[in-house]
């Protein structure tokens, strides 16, 4: 790997990780250690699961599954959106997109994501919304 390049992926602060066709963590960046708190040799060699929170992995893993079988995905472009779980169990926001990694033959080999932590943003937008939801719910008195 070029070194600028293997410098750039290293240290953003986003997380970008890649999983080969199983499932299995390939690639952790310092990020990833930052946002979700495993070191990169804790979580290389074992499944997503490591992050993904247990009442979403069934629906994961049929998607991850389609699209390895396939090479397919509705989510090529764009910003997804999903909860995330950290080493010490808490909640994070997620915001992230994917690439479909494959071979020299064009066969699947895999993914790669690049996440963002939205947790703060999320929470805001929650207490709004409570908030509006609050509003609309108080009578006015029309004014005649």
């Amino acid at each position: 790997m070029d070194a600028v390049l293997k410098q750039i992926l290293d240290a953003a602060p986003d997380v970008i990780l890649a999983a080969d066709k199983a499932g299995i963590i390939i690639y952790w960046n310092s990020g990833a250690e930052q946002i979700f708190g495993h070191t990169a040799d804790e979580a290389c060699g074992r499944s997503l699961d490591l992050i993904i929170p247990e009442p979403l992995r069934d629906r994961h893993w049929e998607g991850y599954h389609r699209v390895m079988a396939s090479g397919e995905t509705t989510y090529k472009t764009g910003l997804l959106t999903s909860p995330g779980v950290r080493k010490d169990g808490s909640r994070v926001s997620l915001e992230f997109s994917m690439v479909l990694l494959h071979d020299e033959a064009g066969a699947m080999n895999g993914c790669a994501s690049i996440m963002r932590d939205v947790t703060e943003r999320w929470n805001r937008e929650k207490e709004l919304r409570e908030r509006l939801k609050a509003c609309e719910g108080q009578s006015v008195p029309l004014k005649q």
